[in-house]
């Protein structure tokens, strides 16, 4: 406590109301480090306010110059704009925000300026501050309002000085609110019952109740009452505002209209914050609570991660909603609908076959990387679309689709039994899964003997050459990095289903399949009947196109990307995989039975089938748990069930009932 003191005198000592402004927000900053110390514990913090306050307290000459200081710095520093928008956004576009907030975390700061808000950052930067901030007691609040006390400052009109500071920053606010409601954007997208309606009277009232707040003498009954009519006013726009997220439910998210929608909150939580300092009779707790509300608000504004999480989470509701839709069609329940999947893979697994025989005529062709890359992605993606046309199965693309529709049945599972069947379709889905890869592998196999045999007949010599046989079982080698490929593969089939709901939920926000069907243009060159069919095509397919078309690419492209930065990364996708070896076995003929490379590839089949299926459905699940808001309680609930049923029924995993 001694050192701390020497500390303080020094910093006492340097008190200067006539240094510039740098140097006195400057000594501002180190006045709050030494407040902080080693950030050891809130209370600490707030023992040194008291050491601060008993020692300007006992020095008169050192509490004028405080207040000579105080005056210097409010004539200075504007704090209104510091009431008003700290913590906000001054832009109304989502990546125009996230790129001032990169900037602000690359560039450093300097207090040299006027902007209160700039200061306000340096001066109270973390949330520890909010922490010893709310363990000040009313006594030391109190002590602190009578050191800054101003009689050259607090009186205009009859009012203090900090009551019309306030009231301007209120007034900002809610020309902000205003400004919002008022934008085509939101007003288009309310209710019809609530409009904008409320936004129209919110400045008269904010007149009124200025005009009662510096009445001389006031009178409180219609201070009071003009306080609860603005509020009221207040709450209806709120509301007014809300109305939004029931359109966008319905028609699609847009981030941009989530980031405004929760701008217009923060500010008429502002607002309410502001009034308790202006209505309450002690002002000084509220003014507490205000500034530790302004750290808190500092902190999130600066960060991109609580940026992107606020604002995508809606969105991130909305994909895994639409990848909901399309997962349940991946889903058996009964021994019929396991063998239609099986059909349907074995159908998805001898289209492969053809695709894994483009592949290598592609890689013959001896290109660059890059143009090998993309016309393989290019091929990848018009097989794997030419399967969803179709209706056939390619296994891998199911987890990422599944995983939402299984979190959907979330939604309420505080029950027994409800955890119960949520067992039985976790049984039903992976039972689904092992019918697809099994149809896929059992069919792609013999189907690429086939080609590979029928290619041989053709050209009069094996479809791959001795070298580019054995060079294609060592890179499949479960011996190899074949494992961590697979992983990757997980993750870029997870990718494409956030494409996927990505794409569809843009295409039904902006309207796209009313615009094919009425367009006066695209009606005039389809034709009316061949445009309805059109759009309803498009609205069906939409996600289909997006997840395979981003799929392929990804497949095709990353190890030409991969190999620019040398990285040496590699895809492997099962039933592609599978295809390979058959041709590569095919091609060195009868001798590969006996040659170990083919039965570590073979080997590696099932454990990229396992890390295909099981990382991408883990992303998407966990995704899906998140927009869903399910708890870790009911979470750990899930899991001792399933291991329950694995340890009594394991075969009902693998075969239907």
């Amino acid at each position: 406590m001694a050192a701390a003191s020497l500390d303080l005198q020094g910093l006492l000592a340097r008190l200067d109301p006539t240094a510039d402004v740098a140097q006195r927000h400057i000594w501002l900053i180190d006045v709050f480090d030494w407040l902080r110390g080693d950030r050891a514990s809130p209370q600490a913090a707030v023992g040194r306010v008291s050491l601060l306050l008993d020692a300007v307290e006992a020095r008169p000459e050192l509490r004028g110059r405080l207040r000579a200081w105080w005056r210097a710095f409010t004539q200075a520093v504007d704090l209104t704009t510091l009431l008003a928008d700290y913590g906000f956004a001054p832009r109304t576009a989502f990546v125009s925000e996230l790129t001032e907030r990169l900037r602000r975390k690359i560039l450093p700061g300097t207090p040299e300026t006027t902007d209160a808000s700039d200061l306000f950052r340096m001066v109270l930067p973390g949330a520890f501050d909010a922490g010893w901030i709310a363990l000040l007691d009313d006594a030391q609040l109190a002590r602190i309002g009578n050191l800054l006390a101003d009689a050259a400052l607090d009186d205009i009109d009859g009012a203090p000085r900090w009551r019309h500071t306030v009231m301007d920053a209120v007034t900002y606010c809610s020309s902000q609110v205003v400004a919002a409601g008022f934008s085509p954007e939101l007003r288009l997208r309310m209710s019809a019952a609530s409009e904008s309606r409320a936004f129209h009277a919110l400045m008269s009232d904010l007149d009124a109740l200025r005009e009662q707040m510096f009445r001389a003498p006031r009178n409180e009954d219609a201070l009071q009452a003009a306080f609860l009519a603005f509020r009221d006013r207040l709450d209806a726009c709120r509301a007014s505002a809300s109305s939004v997220y029931t359109h966008l439910e319905d028609n699609g998210i847009s981030v941009g209209l989530v980031f405004r929608l929760r701008q217009l909150r923060e500010r008429v939580l502002r607002i309410r914050e502001l009034l308790d300092c202006l209505i309450s009779p002690a002002p000084a707790p509220s003014v507490a609570r205000l500034v530790g509300r302004l750290v808190l608000a500092g902190g999130e504004r600066n960060s991109i991660r609580a940026l992107i999480a606020s604002n995508s989470s809606m969105l991130a509701a909305k994909v895994t909603e639409r990848s909901a839709e399309t997962g349940e069609h991946y889903i058996t329940r009964d021994r019929a609908s396991y063998l239609q999947m099986v059909r349907k893979a074995a159908g998805g697994g001898a289209l492969t076959a053809l695709t894994v025989l483009l592949k290598f005529g592609i890689y013959s062709l001896a290109l660059s990387a890059f143009w090998s890359g993309l016309w393989s992605g290019l091929m990848y993606a018009a097989s794997f679309v030419a399967i969803q046309l179709l209706h056939l199965t390619l296994a891998t693309k199911q987890p990422a689709m599944t995983a939402p529709a299984m979190a959907a049945r979330l939604r309420d599972i505080k029950t027994d039994a409800a955890v119960a069947d949520f067992v039985d379709e976790v049984a039903n889905l992976v039972r689904s899964q092992v019918a697809a890869v099994l149809g896929n592998v059992g069919l792609v196999v013999p189907a690429m003997l086939a080609l590979a045999l029928l290619v041989q007949f053709a050209l009069g010599r094996p479809l791959l050459d001795a070298a580019h046989a054995a060079a294609t079982l060592q890179s499949l080698s479960l011996a190899g990095p074949t494992a961590l490929f697979a992983a990757l593969t997980g993750v870029l089939l997870f990718a494409a289903s956030i494409v996927a709901g990505w794409t569809e939920n843009a295409f039904v926000l902006h309207r796209l399949d009313s615009a094919m069907r009425y367009n006066p243009r695209i009606g005039a060159f389809l034709g009316a009947a061949r445009a309805r069919r059109w759009a309803t095509f498009m609205r069906t397919h939409i996600s289909g196109f997006a997840s395979n078309i981003s799929l392929g690419l990804m497949l095709g492209l990353l190890p030409a990307f991969a190999g620019f930065f040398g990285l040496g990364l590699d895809v492997r996708h099962v039933t592609l995989s599978a295809g390979q070896i058959a041709a590569a076995a095919a091609s060195t003929g009868m001798a590969v039975l006996q040659q170990p490379a083919l039965w570590w590839a073979v080997a590696a089949i099932p454990v990229i089938g396992a890390l295909n299926v099981s990382v991408s459905f883990y992303f998407a699940f966990r995704l899906a748990l998140r927009a869903h808001s399910v708890s870790l309680g009911d979470r750990a609930r899930i899991r001792s069930a399933i291991w329950a049923r694995w340890r009594s029924r394991p075969i009902s995993f693998f075969l239907p009932a």
